[in-house]
């Protein structure tokens, strides 16, 4: 195992976080009551990843049971000495009374005395960063819990856009961020090099599922990185920057923490076998002629279509043949909401689009309504599969 420092909390933390939301039966209600088999499920991951070194355990309030079942294996099942780990738990409370509730909640069920790290759980608009941060609010009562000692550090997680992150990693408010940034996915880089300015701690959300359902890589993307499964080549991707200090793994059974080890050491990126896999991918882009403008200069608004998010998972599939993985995020449009903000691309939700920020002559409408043929699946049936790939090009 390899340990940074986590920014300017002074903590080293291992590189490989233990992550707790994929517990067995985890999202099912009611939150406190536990399973046998979530709860052994829980020992045994807990045990595996102090085995290997592991020092960080990450878990929320929205995880339902996770809090429950891994206070009681640190404290019961395995009795684990509390200064040997650092934990992180995430609460999103719209109120200071709220948050103050939310945090006595957690101390009680993870059973512990103090958090070393508590994140204000989903700052993901202009709206939610406003509310949060405002004189009064769950932040500054988030700040006082700190001052009485049961918080150490106070950071936030995110799935906002860019603009949305900087602007809250610039109120200074915050010690550490969680934020998705991978291979995959590299559009918060500007953040995390804003947090390293600012020597914030840097913690990677789910790169491995949300970084392209790497478990089940497509041949194309394996090809390219015949040395290594696709997992640790990520895993090399994102430790490859100093301004990250750890990421979780989305362990869930013994074979996880075998394929964990061969990431290290991670600075072997910069070896010629991890940098000629990087070119393979990154060449693979030229696959398509439409990955030239992905739509990120325009702003979206949760009732209309994100045009960016389509684009890029559009390009996934057409450059990395992860089609799979594009049906598995649109799915997440069902329903608007913060977390993935955006809209079907329907021909009703299309013919909304203002085409004034969209370059004279790029099939934007088109290339939408390709990407919603080959991402939608009807829950009547899947009509996708007699659909033609429209035949598109550059005007």
């Amino acid at each position: 195992m390899e340990y940074r420092r986590f920014g300017k909390t002074e903590k080293k933390l291992s590189v490989i976080t233990l992550g707790g939301m994929r517990f067995k039966h985890v999202w099912d209600d009611p939150r406190n009551e536990i399973p046998t088999d979530t709860q052994e499920h829980c020992n045994v991951l807990v045990d595996q990843a102090i085995k290997h070194g592991i020092n960080h355990f990450e878990t929320a309030y929205g995880y339902k049971k996770s809090e429950t079942a891994l206070g009681r294996t640190l404290n019961q099942e395995l009795k684990i000495d509390r200064n040997s780990y650092y934990l992180m738990t995430k609460g999103n409370g719209h109120s200071a009374s709220a948050m103050r509730q939310m945090v006595e909640e957690q101390l009680q069920t993870l059973q512990t005395d103090y958090f070393d790290f508590y994140a204000w759980h989903g700052i993901n608009n202009d709206e939610i960063l406003q509310q949060s941060c405002a004189s009064g609010g769950a932040v500054e009562e988030l700040l006082k819990l700190k001052e009485e000692g049961l918080i150490k550090h106070v950071g936030f997680s995110t799935h906002a856009p860019l603009n949305v992150i900087t602007r809250t990693i610039e109120t200074d408010l915050f010690e550490f961020v969680n934020l998705h940034y991978y291979y995959f996915f590299q559009r918060n880089k500007a953040a995390i090099q804003l947090a390293q300015s600012k020597d914030m701690g840097v913690f990677i959300i789910s790169p491995n599922d949300k970084g392209g359902q790497l478990f089940k890589a497509p041949e194309k993307v394996r090809n390219a990185i015949p040395h290594a499964t696709p997992i640790q080549w990520n895993a090399r991707f994102c430790l490859r920057s100093p301004a990250v200090h750890t990421l979780s793994f989305g362990m869930t059974e013994n074979a996880h923490f075998d394929e964990m080890e061969g990431i290290f050491p991670s600075s072997s990126f910069y070896q010629d076998s991890d940098l000629v896999a990087k070119q393979n991918l990154d060449a693979m882009i030229m696959d398509d002629p439409f990955t030239s403008f992905d739509g990120y200069n325009k702003t979206h608004e949760f009732n209309e279509i994100n045009i960016a998010e389509l684009l890029r998972l559009r390009k996934l599939w057409k450059c990395y043949d992860m089609l799979d993985f594009a049906k598995y995020r649109y799915k997440e449009l069902r329903e608007p909401n913060h977390w993935v903000p955006g809209v079907y691309a329907t021909k009703e939700n299309i013919d909304k689009i203002d085409l004034a920020q969209i370059p004279q002559g790029f099939p934007i409408k088109n290339l939408l309504e390709e990407a919603h043929l080959a991402f939608y699946e009807s829950p009547i049936e899947n009509h996708i599969k007699k659909i033609e790939p429209l035949k598109l090009k550059l005007i």
